[in-house]
């Protein structure tokens, strides 16, 4: 490329002018990537399933907005409770558990900012240690076509398995 621009007599600026519009070209034809994260971790000390879940802020904001038909404001909530409401039925909607052949409703814990995304904190109460456990997770399928869950599952902390769903697959199968 450096020998295209010694044949060429232009300017240093109009160089660097070229050499930016050329990038911003060459990388806005890129389609952003979608990627959401959910983590489950059965604890036997307080005898519950603590679910994770992260997702981008735009992303989950356009689908609480376009789901509920309401303006919503994650980062800044007139009143973080109906968000963690909001949070929690749309959750409930897109993402279902079975534990040992059984549904399981959860709770919402809270969220929180990280960065660009939003972590949300679930929990199951759940006595017994999972054997099996089906994750069906639709989160964000429906406004983004190419929407990619990661689920990473985990007894006490340790033997840790991991699988990816992209959309429109959306279950996954964990035995222990």
């Amino acid at each position: 490329m450096n020998k295209f621009f010694d044949n060429i007599k232009i300017v240093p600026a109009v160089k660097l002018l070229f050499v930016c519009a050329f990038t911003w070209l060459v990388f806005s034809s890129f389609h952003p990537f979608y990627v959401s994260t959910t983590e489950m971790n059965f604890n036997s000390r307080s005898k519950s399933v603590e679910i994770t879940c992260r997702m981008f802020t735009d992303n989950l904001e356009d689908a609480l907005e376009k789901s509920y038909n309401k303006q919503v404001d994650i980062l800044h909530p007139k009143d973080k409770r109906e968000i963690e409401l909001l949070l929690l039925q749309y959750m409930q909607s897109n993402l279902k558990i079975k534990i040992n052949g059984e549904f399981k409703r959860f709770d919402i814990i809270g969220y929180e900012k990280e960065e660009d995304a939003i972590w949300t904190y679930l929990e199951i109460k759940e006595e017994i240690k999972p054997k099996t456990l089906e994750i069906e997770n639709t989160l964000l399928y429906k406004y983004y076509s190419q929407q990619i869950s990661m689920m990473h599952v985990m007894v006490d902390g340790e033997n840790r398995q991991s699988g990816k769903v992209t959309n429109p697959d959306k279950k996954l199968n964990f035995t222990y």
